[in-house]
């Protein structure tokens, strides 16, 4: 009598990363049958958010942050604060009983046929079907080559460092730096306490307010995402004419370039939670770019020279996926995926990206649509 072979292992579907995204991911493929593992570096999901300032809230209102499957509870209000954004993620994980594997971080990915082998901590050698990299937009710390200053002796941190204001109490502190980041940490150390707080500027950024008569900036941004870069760059302005403060007198005139211009160059505006308050009121004064360090000052690109009591680079961060997957050549330029969502690059089918745009329409909602375009694909595909 003839012996079936036993049938080949099906292997589970990879996804590297365990914040919003990634268990995004993750549950949408258990709904569609298919057996997803997380890896997660760090001792826990969702370690960006864990890791960041106290007073940081999402940007994006809770209706239009929920990942698939689970609602944020009302509970957290309109504003979803961060440790709110962390007991979601945690409940999230345990709703959908996503199998999650902490403390194993991912150093190489290579195809091998029509799988892909994953090399992991201890020397673990992983196949899966398919591979979804969902490492985050927010990975390493970036800090720009400034002249002098590695052998600054004022006090220097990245904002990846920073919690809250406390230890900055009476002091005199710079913020290099104006994304959403530089400008709420400038509005929380101008209402915690420091001395001084000045905020360094090299390109003025469109700011937004957060809500214009109830109606939530992120809405906006949703209705004309897919509209022609210079209909939204003209719709910008107006609006901003109406909507948004002149702050020219303080050091921030208008940028001189458009809204949507401005996002397809990797900037989106800044959400106004406090930063132009503080502005009015000198609370924080806007100067010139930072230039270079020598002794204890900074130089500035004006010429002048400051000496503050502290130094917090907002100066963002990189994806950092070079050595993971540089060697595939689905990276561009600019060191981001060549393709996102549902799309596998061309030379690596079976590998999908989540997480690595920022979007005007808000990075929740657009890494749970993501998550659900990339877990119909996989589950229709044999392999992956």
């Amino acid at each position: 009598m003839a012996i079936t072979p036993p049938a080949p292992p099906v292997h589970p579907v990879y996804v590297i990363g365990g914040g919003p995204g990634g268990l995004a991911v993750a549950a949408a493929l258990r709904a569609r049958g298919v057996r997803a593992v997380v890896l997660e570096k760090s001792e826990a999901v969702g370690a960006s958010w864990r890791a960041h300032y106290d007073r940081l809230r999402l940007h994006t209102t809770r209706r239009l942050s929920a990942l698939p499957g689970l609602k944020i509870p009302r509970s957290s209000g309109r504003w979803v604060a961060r440790a709110d954004v962390v007991r979601y993620l945690e409940t999230y994980a345990e709703k959908h009983e996503l199998e999650i594997v902490t403390g194993v971080e991912v150093h190489r990915i290579e195809r091998d046929g029509a799988e892909w082998v994953l090399h992991a901590t201890g020397g673990r050698r992983l196949t899966g079907r398919a591979v979804v990299v969902a490492t985050g937009y927010n990975h390493t710390p970036h800090l720009p080559e400034w002249p002098g200053r590695s052998t600054y002796d004022g006090e220097f941190v990245h904002a990846r460092a920073y919690r809250n204001p406390g230890p900055y109490e009476g002091r005199d502190v710079l913020v290099v730096g104006i994304g959403n980041t530089g400008a709420e940490i400038a509005a929380d150390l101008a209402d915690g306490g420091a001395a001084r707080v000045r905020l360094a500027v090299r390109t003025v950024p469109h700011l937004v307010r957060r809500t214009t008569l109830g109606w939530p900036a992120q809405r906006s941004g949703i209705l004309v995402r897919r509209l022609p870069v210079a209909v939204v760059d003209g719709m910008g302005a107006l609006l901003a004419r109406f909507a948004a403060p002149d702050l020219t007198a303080h050091g921030l005139p208008r940028p001189d370039k458009g809204l949507a211009t401005r996002q397809r160059e990797g900037a989106i505006p800044v959400q106004d939670v406090g930063l132009v308050d503080a502005v009015r009121a000198g609370k924080v004064e806007v100067v010139a770019a930072v230039e270079g360090f020598e002794g204890g000052e900074v130089l500035l690109a004006d010429g002048s020279r400051i000496a503050p009591d502290a130094v917090i680079a907002a100066t963002g961060y990189r994806r950092a996926l070079e050595p993971l997957l540089g060697h595939l050549d689905v990276l561009d330029g600019r060191g981001l995926p060549v393709a996102h969502g549902a799309r596998s690059p061309r030379e690596a089918p079976g590998l999908y990206f989540t997480g690595f745009t920022n979007p005007i329409s808000g990075m929740f909602r657009e890494m749970a649509l993501d998550a659900e375009r990339i877990a119909r694909r996989i589950a229709r595909t044999k392999t992956g």
